[in-house]
Protein backbone atom coordinates (compact mmCIF):
# COMPACT_ATOMS: atom_id res chain seq x y z
CA UNK A 1 0.00 0.00 0.00
CA UNK A 2 1.25 3.77 -0.74
CA UNK A 3 2.56 5.84 2.23
CA UNK A 4 0.18 8.81 0.69
CA UNK A 5 -1.89 9.78 3.80
CA UNK A 6 -5.55 8.59 3.14
CA UNK A 7 -8.41 11.12 4.00
CA UNK A 8 -9.62 10.60 7.42
CA UNK A 9 -13.91 9.43 7.30
CA UNK A 10 -15.86 8.90 10.40
CA UNK A 11 -15.67 5.66 11.97
CA UNK A 12 -18.84 3.73 11.24
CA UNK A 13 -19.00 -0.43 11.60
CA UNK A 14 -20.76 -2.44 8.50
CA UNK A 15 -23.44 -2.75 10.60
CA UNK A 16 -24.16 0.83 11.06
CA UNK A 17 -23.56 1.82 7.47
CA UNK A 18 -26.43 -1.19 6.62
CA UNK A 19 -28.95 0.28 9.01
CA UNK A 20 -27.76 3.71 7.74
CA UNK A 21 -28.56 2.49 3.97
CA UNK A 22 -32.43 1.36 5.04
CA UNK A 23 -33.14 4.57 7.16
CA UNK A 24 -32.44 6.25 3.78
CA UNK A 25 -34.53 3.72 1.92
CA UNK A 26 -37.29 3.47 4.14
CA UNK A 27 -39.99 6.29 3.37
CA UNK A 28 -42.00 8.13 5.57
CA UNK A 29 -45.82 8.57 5.05
CA UNK A 30 -47.18 12.17 5.15
CA UNK A 31 -50.62 11.24 3.52
CA UNK A 32 -52.76 8.64 1.88
CA UNK A 33 -50.71 8.36 -1.54
CA UNK A 34 -47.75 10.49 0.03
CA UNK A 35 -44.54 9.46 1.01
CA UNK A 36 -40.90 11.51 2.07
CA UNK A 37 -37.74 10.26 1.40
CA UNK A 38 -34.72 11.81 3.49
CA UNK A 39 -31.92 13.38 2.13
CA UNK A 40 -28.46 11.66 2.12
CA UNK A 41 -26.76 12.70 5.17
CA UNK A 42 -23.82 14.69 4.44
CA UNK A 43 -24.55 14.38 0.68
CA UNK A 44 -23.11 17.05 -1.42
CA UNK A 45 -23.91 17.93 -5.23
CA UNK A 46 -26.93 16.22 -6.96
CA UNK A 47 -28.79 13.13 -5.73
CA UNK A 48 -28.11 9.68 -6.66
CA UNK A 49 -30.34 8.29 -8.76
CA UNK A 50 -30.43 4.73 -7.69
CA UNK A 51 -31.31 6.68 -4.37
CA UNK A 52 -34.58 8.35 -6.00
CA UNK A 53 -35.42 4.99 -8.06
CA UNK A 54 -35.27 3.43 -4.77
CA UNK A 55 -37.48 5.46 -2.48
CA UNK A 56 -40.02 5.49 -5.08
CA UNK A 57 -40.07 2.04 -5.55
CA UNK A 58 -40.75 1.65 -1.94
CA UNK A 59 -43.09 4.85 -1.51
CA UNK A 60 -45.14 2.81 -4.26
CA UNK A 61 -44.65 -0.55 -2.67
CA UNK A 62 -46.81 0.86 0.90
CA UNK A 63 -49.75 1.01 -1.57
CA UNK A 64 -49.89 -2.75 -3.05
CA UNK A 65 -51.04 -5.37 -1.49
CA UNK A 66 -50.90 -8.18 -3.87
CA UNK A 67 -47.70 -9.07 -4.34
CA UNK A 68 -43.73 -7.88 -5.22
CA UNK A 69 -42.83 -5.21 -8.40
CA UNK A 70 -41.70 -6.90 -10.89
CA UNK A 71 -41.38 -4.11 -12.93
CA UNK A 72 -40.21 -0.35 -13.32
CA UNK A 73 -40.02 2.13 -16.11
CA UNK A 74 -38.36 5.62 -14.99
CA UNK A 75 -37.48 9.20 -16.42
CA UNK A 76 -34.80 11.16 -15.19
CA UNK A 77 -36.15 15.06 -16.10
CA UNK A 78 -34.12 16.91 -13.54
CA UNK A 79 -30.90 16.44 -11.44
CA UNK A 80 -32.31 16.27 -7.53
CA UNK A 81 -30.64 18.59 -4.97
CA UNK A 82 -28.54 17.12 -2.07
CA UNK A 83 -30.27 17.98 1.51
CA UNK A 84 -32.96 18.04 0.64
CA UNK A 85 -36.50 15.69 1.20
CA UNK A 86 -37.92 14.31 -1.68
CA UNK A 87 -41.53 14.42 -1.61
CA UNK A 88 -43.08 11.06 -3.68
CA UNK A 89 -46.62 11.07 -4.88
CA UNK A 90 -48.45 8.04 -5.85
CA UNK A 91 -51.14 7.13 -7.96
CA UNK A 92 -53.30 3.90 -8.21
CA UNK A 93 -53.85 3.09 -11.51
CA UNK A 94 -54.76 -0.40 -11.35
CA UNK A 95 -55.87 -2.91 -8.87
CA UNK A 96 -56.59 -6.83 -10.23
CA UNK A 97 -56.42 -10.10 -9.03
CA UNK A 98 -52.71 -10.48 -10.89
CA UNK A 99 -51.23 -7.41 -11.42
CA UNK A 100 -51.60 -3.70 -9.94
CA UNK A 101 -49.86 -1.15 -11.71
CA UNK A 102 -48.65 2.61 -9.94
CA UNK A 103 -47.09 5.96 -11.15
CA UNK A 104 -45.27 7.77 -8.86
CA UNK A 105 -43.97 11.47 -9.45
CA UNK A 106 -40.76 12.09 -7.44
CA UNK A 107 -40.08 15.85 -6.77
CA UNK A 108 -38.45 18.98 -4.83
CA UNK A 109 -39.54 22.22 -4.11
CA UNK A 110 -42.50 21.67 -6.22
CA UNK A 111 -40.33 20.33 -9.22
CA UNK A 112 -40.17 16.86 -10.34
CA UNK A 113 -37.19 15.37 -10.58
CA UNK A 114 -38.40 11.98 -11.75
CA UNK A 115 -41.40 10.20 -13.46
CA UNK A 116 -41.64 6.51 -13.00
CA UNK A 117 -44.23 3.49 -13.99
CA UNK A 118 -44.61 0.35 -12.11
CA UNK A 119 -45.93 -2.90 -12.20
CA UNK A 120 -46.73 -5.66 -9.28
CA UNK A 121 -47.93 -9.59 -9.21
CA UNK A 122 -49.39 -11.86 -7.32
CA UNK A 123 -47.07 -14.78 -7.13
CA UNK A 124 -47.37 -17.48 -9.79
CA UNK A 125 -45.83 -20.53 -11.42
CA UNK A 126 -44.78 -20.73 -15.08
CA UNK A 127 -42.39 -21.70 -18.01
CA UNK A 128 -38.72 -21.29 -17.20
CA UNK A 129 -35.43 -20.50 -18.88
CA UNK A 130 -32.51 -17.97 -18.40
CA UNK A 131 -29.37 -17.30 -19.37
CA UNK A 132 -26.23 -19.07 -17.96
CA UNK A 133 -24.07 -16.99 -15.82
CA UNK A 134 -20.38 -16.04 -17.17
CA UNK A 135 -17.83 -17.80 -15.95
CA UNK A 136 -15.97 -15.21 -13.51
CA UNK A 137 -13.55 -15.65 -10.56
CA UNK A 138 -15.46 -15.49 -7.44
CA UNK A 139 -15.91 -12.46 -5.06
CA UNK A 140 -13.46 -14.16 -2.55
CA UNK A 141 -10.37 -13.69 -5.12
CA UNK A 142 -11.00 -10.37 -6.16
CA UNK A 143 -10.33 -7.14 -3.77
CA UNK A 144 -13.01 -4.22 -2.64
CA UNK A 145 -13.11 -1.46 -5.14
CA UNK A 146 -12.16 0.47 -1.53
CA UNK A 147 -8.86 -1.34 -1.19
CA UNK A 148 -7.90 -1.15 -4.93
CA UNK A 149 -7.76 2.68 -5.02
CA UNK A 150 -5.82 2.58 -1.11
CA UNK A 151 -3.14 0.18 -2.89
CA UNK A 152 -3.18 2.87 -5.69
CA UNK A 153 -3.92 6.33 -3.56
CA UNK A 154 -0.42 7.68 -5.08
CA UNK A 155 -2.11 7.80 -8.55
CA UNK A 156 -5.03 9.39 -6.87
CA UNK A 157 -5.46 13.70 -7.54
CA UNK A 158 -6.79 15.03 -4.17
CA UNK A 159 -10.07 16.07 -5.69
CA UNK A 160 -10.92 12.10 -6.37
CA UNK A 161 -9.27 10.77 -3.13
CA UNK A 162 -12.45 11.39 -0.93
CA UNK A 163 -14.83 10.12 -3.79
CA UNK A 164 -13.11 6.61 -4.56
CA UNK A 165 -12.11 5.83 -0.44
CA UNK A 166 -14.83 7.24 1.04
CA UNK A 167 -17.01 4.03 2.94
CA UNK A 168 -19.90 2.67 1.50
CA UNK A 169 -22.78 0.44 2.87
CA UNK A 170 -22.55 -0.98 -0.55
CA UNK A 171 -19.32 -3.36 -1.22
CA UNK A 172 -18.32 -3.84 -5.08
CA UNK A 173 -15.90 -5.75 -6.32
CA UNK A 174 -14.60 -5.72 -9.74
CA UNK A 175 -14.00 -8.20 -12.31
CA UNK A 176 -11.50 -6.22 -14.51
CA UNK A 177 -11.10 -2.58 -12.67
CA UNK A 178 -11.52 0.47 -14.65
CA UNK A 179 -10.21 3.78 -13.74
CA UNK A 180 -12.49 6.41 -13.14
CA UNK A 181 -10.05 8.73 -15.49
CA UNK A 182 -10.91 6.88 -18.18
CA UNK A 183 -7.64 5.23 -20.32
CA UNK A 184 -6.72 2.91 -22.77
CA UNK A 185 -10.47 1.93 -24.99
CA UNK A 186 -11.88 -1.32 -24.55
CA UNK A 187 -14.97 -3.50 -25.63
CA UNK A 188 -18.34 -2.20 -23.34
CA UNK A 189 -18.68 -4.95 -21.25
CA UNK A 190 -18.45 -5.10 -17.32
CA UNK A 191 -18.77 -7.35 -14.24
CA UNK A 192 -18.48 -6.87 -10.33
CA UNK A 193 -19.92 -8.75 -7.59
CA UNK A 194 -21.46 -6.37 -4.76
CA UNK A 195 -23.75 -6.78 -1.64
CA UNK A 196 -24.21 -4.86 1.06
CA UNK A 197 -21.48 -4.68 4.05
CA UNK A 198 -23.93 -6.06 6.34
CA UNK A 199 -26.77 -8.04 6.64
CA UNK A 200 -30.26 -6.35 5.83
CA UNK A 201 -33.73 -6.90 7.46
CA UNK A 202 -35.59 -10.17 6.86
CA UNK A 203 -37.41 -7.98 4.49
CA UNK A 204 -38.27 -9.06 0.58
CA UNK A 205 -39.32 -4.67 -0.31
CA UNK A 206 -35.91 -3.91 1.05
CA UNK A 207 -33.81 -6.25 -0.96
CA UNK A 208 -35.63 -5.14 -3.87
CA UNK A 209 -35.19 -1.70 -2.68
CA UNK A 210 -31.18 -2.18 -2.47
CA UNK A 211 -31.00 -3.80 -5.74
CA UNK A 212 -32.73 -0.83 -7.49
CA UNK A 213 -30.00 1.62 -5.23
CA UNK A 214 -26.90 -1.07 -6.70
CA UNK A 215 -28.19 -0.96 -9.83
CA UNK A 216 -27.94 2.58 -11.11
CA UNK A 217 -24.05 1.84 -10.34
CA UNK A 218 -21.09 1.13 -12.94
CA UNK A 219 -24.48 1.14 -15.00
CA UNK A 220 -23.48 4.59 -16.97
CA UNK A 221 -19.97 4.31 -17.28
CA UNK A 222 -20.08 1.12 -19.44
CA UNK A 223 -21.37 3.02 -22.51
CA UNK A 224 -17.74 5.20 -22.00
CA UNK A 225 -15.48 1.92 -22.42
CA UNK A 226 -14.91 1.77 -25.91
CA UNK A 227 -14.07 5.54 -26.16
CA UNK A 228 -11.26 5.74 -23.19
CA UNK A 229 -13.13 8.17 -20.83
CA UNK A 230 -15.54 8.54 -17.36
CA UNK A 231 -17.44 10.61 -15.45
CA UNK A 232 -14.33 12.17 -14.70
CA UNK A 233 -13.15 13.15 -18.25
CA UNK A 234 -12.89 16.92 -18.46
CA UNK A 235 -15.43 18.73 -20.38
CA UNK A 236 -18.09 14.64 -20.41
CA UNK A 237 -21.62 16.15 -19.25
CA UNK A 238 -22.99 12.43 -18.44
CA UNK A 239 -26.50 11.69 -16.69
CA UNK A 240 -28.93 8.79 -15.96
CA UNK A 241 -31.80 9.88 -18.41
CA UNK A 242 -34.29 6.69 -18.17
CA UNK A 243 -34.03 3.44 -16.24
CA UNK A 244 -35.83 0.29 -16.66
CA UNK A 245 -35.83 -2.82 -14.28
CA UNK A 246 -37.39 -6.20 -13.77
CA UNK A 247 -37.16 -8.26 -10.88
CA UNK A 248 -37.34 -12.37 -11.73
CA UNK A 249 -36.72 -14.20 -8.73
CA UNK A 250 -36.32 -12.99 -5.11
CA UNK A 251 -33.35 -10.73 -4.49
CA UNK A 252 -31.03 -11.49 -1.96
CA UNK A 253 -29.21 -8.29 -1.67
CA UNK A 254 -27.07 -8.79 1.70
CA UNK A 255 -25.27 -11.82 -0.79
CA UNK A 256 -22.68 -11.39 -3.05
CA UNK A 257 -24.56 -11.06 -6.56
CA UNK A 258 -22.63 -10.60 -10.17
CA UNK A 259 -23.15 -7.57 -12.02
CA UNK A 260 -22.67 -7.95 -15.58
CA UNK A 261 -23.18 -4.98 -18.03
CA UNK A 262 -22.93 -4.24 -21.76
CA UNK A 263 -23.42 -1.34 -23.98
CA UNK A 264 -24.65 -2.24 -27.64
CA UNK A 265 -24.87 1.52 -28.91
CA UNK A 266 -23.88 5.00 -28.64
CA UNK A 267 -24.74 8.10 -30.58
CA UNK A 268 -26.58 11.11 -30.80
CA UNK A 269 -24.95 11.90 -27.26
CA UNK A 270 -26.78 8.83 -25.96
CA UNK A 271 -25.58 5.93 -24.78
CA UNK A 272 -27.08 2.36 -24.32
CA UNK A 273 -26.35 0.12 -21.16
CA UNK A 274 -27.59 -3.29 -20.05
CA UNK A 275 -26.95 -5.27 -17.38
CA UNK A 276 -28.38 -8.63 -15.72
CA UNK A 277 -27.98 -9.56 -11.96
CA UNK A 278 -26.96 -13.32 -10.98
CA UNK A 279 -27.15 -14.80 -7.49
CA UNK A 280 -23.89 -17.16 -6.53
CA UNK A 281 -25.64 -20.31 -7.77
CA UNK A 282 -26.26 -18.69 -11.15
CA UNK A 283 -30.03 -17.52 -11.05
CA UNK A 284 -31.38 -14.95 -12.74
CA UNK A 285 -32.70 -12.47 -10.13
CA UNK A 286 -32.86 -9.28 -12.53
CA UNK A 287 -32.16 -7.11 -15.48
CA UNK A 288 -32.46 -3.83 -15.89
CA UNK A 289 -31.39 -0.82 -19.26
CA UNK A 290 -30.48 2.51 -19.15
CA UNK A 291 -29.97 5.09 -20.92
CA UNK A 292 -27.90 7.89 -20.61
CA UNK A 293 -26.57 11.09 -21.34
CA UNK A 294 -22.86 11.11 -22.97
CA UNK A 295 -22.05 14.53 -24.26
CA UNK A 296 -18.81 16.12 -24.50
CA UNK A 297 -17.91 19.57 -24.30
CA UNK A 298 -15.20 22.05 -25.16
CA UNK A 299 -12.54 20.95 -21.88
CA UNK A 300 -11.64 23.57 -19.30
CA UNK A 301 -9.18 22.89 -16.65
CA UNK A 302 -10.00 21.59 -13.97
CA UNK A 303 -10.00 23.76 -10.55
CA UNK A 304 -7.91 22.92 -7.67
CA UNK A 305 -8.89 23.29 -4.31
Amino acid sequence: MADRPIPLFKERTPEEMTAGLVDLLTVETLDDGLYQGAPLPGGKGRVFGGQVVAQALQAARQTVDLGPAHSLHCYFMRPGEEGLSIIYQVTRDHDGRSFATRRVIASQRGVPILSMLLSFQAEEIGLEHQDTMPDVPAPEELVSETEYWKARVDKLPDWAMRHLLRPRPVEFRHVQPRSPFGGNPRPPRHASWFRTVAPLPDDPAMHQAVLAYASDMTLLGTASLPHGISFMTSGLQSASLDHALWFHQPVPADDWILYVTDSPWAGGARGLNRGQFYTRDGRLVASVAQEGLMRMRKKEPRETV
